[in-house]
């Protein structure tokens, strides 16, 4: 018995669990789910079979007490039985005989008393079984009820964990994404390639100046004069001097 009380007990803190509070607490819902339904089915299964047993072992009581209650009434019939036959012996002068049937009936009257006695004892046992059987019964009604509720509510967790995963990942795509301007990089390669041709620009204006381009060329055809004239005295006089004339030191 102790075992079976254990899993009485069980089944009935089972069945006033909060169980779907339970779920709505779960950082993981699918493994919890799961795990949580293959319990309480598992549970359900062993509230069945004490259940079950706990009815049959009322069932073999109520037989019992009904076997008691008929062979009282048995016994009662065959001591009454029995009493009519002595009283007709006795009025017919058989008193010897009347006294073995007055006998007969004391024994079957202490029968009848014991008949009674046991089933009176087994109906408050009866009452108690019967209140235990109706009150594990509403409870695995209950139990069986927040199966549903729990296979119901499996999905609904499913469906919102499932929408949490896909905006998680949403939200971290879009936060590995560059989301700056792509016209500010445009803009500095621009500045970058202007201050490039400014550069070309600027170094290219002398070089191509004519002005400048006929100064150079003027330089160049005085000093190969003035070249040319030194190279004269130098030949004429045998000493080379400087451009106004004067002999070089």
């Amino acid at each position: 018995m102790p075992g079976k009380q254990t899993t009485l007990g069980r089944t009935l803190r089972l069945a006033r669990a909060d169980v779907l509070a339970l779920v709505d607490q779960a950082e993981d819902p699918r493994k919890m789910l799961d795990q949580l339904i293959r319990d309480y089915s598992n549970s359900i299964r062993e509230a069945e079979q004490a259940v079950a047993g706990t009815i049959g072992n009322l069932r073999l009581m109520e037989a019992d007490h009904k076997e008691d209650t008929v062979a009282a009434d048995e016994w009662g019939a065959r001591a009454l039985a029995a009493s009519r036959k002595a009283d007709e012996l006795r009025a017919g002068g058989g008193a010897a005989q009347a006294e073995t049937f007055d006998n007969l009936a004391r024994k079957a009257l202490e029968r009848q008393i014991t008949a009674e006695s046991e089933a009176m004892a087994a109906e408050p046992l009866i009452a108690a079984q019967t209140e235990v059987v109706e009150k594990l019964t509403r409870n695995l009604d209950a139990m069986r009820e927040k199966l549903v509720g729990l296979d119901s509510r499996r999905d609904q967790l499913l469906a919102r964990a499932g929408a949490a995963e896909a905006r998680t990942r949403m939200l971290d795509a879009v936060a590995s994404m560059d989301v700056t301007d792509p016209t500010a990089d445009l803009g500095r390669f621009e500045a970058k390639i202007r201050r490039e041709e400014a550069r070309a620009a600027g170094r290219a204006e002398p070089a191509d100046s004519p002005l400048d381009a006929q100064f150079e060329r003027l330089d160049d055809l005085g000093k190969k004069a003035e070249v040319d004239a030194r190279l004269a005295r130098l030949k004429n006089n045998g000493s080379p001097s400087t451009g106004d004339g004067r002999a070089a030191a």
